[in-house]
């Protein structure tokens, strides 16, 4: 498995979180868009949207599939990647960092203490 940055948090369902004090960005993991092949498409929410964690809340499509992103932690949409809109395929070459999906402010920034390490993450998909 490539490199996983050490200061981010992980779901099951392959989403990074990156904290700023309560703004959290937020994008799918490089192990994630491995997966999904050839990024094609992004709906991504509108800045005003409101999540609850493990609320469905964008979708990526690739060649292969399209697939949900679900919300990690709870909050108000801040901030989208525009540059997603005519460079999807910025999530195939910078996952973890040019290919963010949004940002939102955290209702509760401790919940990403509910969220796995980036040591936990890669056991976990390590059977892959």
């Amino acid at each position: 498995m490539n490199d996983v940055p050490g200061d981010m948090f992980y779901t099951e369902s392959h989403e990074w979180v990156k904290m700023d004090d309560e703004i959290a960005t937020i994008g799918i993991s490089d192990h994630a868009q491995g997966q999904l092949g050839d990024v094609v498409f992004v709906e991504l929410p509108e800045v005003g949207d409101a999540f609850t964690a493990g609320d469905p809340c964008a979708v990526v499509e690739s060649v292969k599939a399209a697939s949900d992103i679900y919300a990690p932690i709870s909050g108000e949409v801040v901030e989208v990647n525009e540059l997603l809109e005519n460079a999807p395929e910025t999530i195939n070459d910078d996952a973890y960092g040019e290919g963010w999906l949004f940002r939102i402010k955290a209702d509760d920034p401790s919940e990403v203490d509910g969220l796995m390490s980036a040591e936990s993450y890669v056991e976990v998909n390590s059977e892959d």
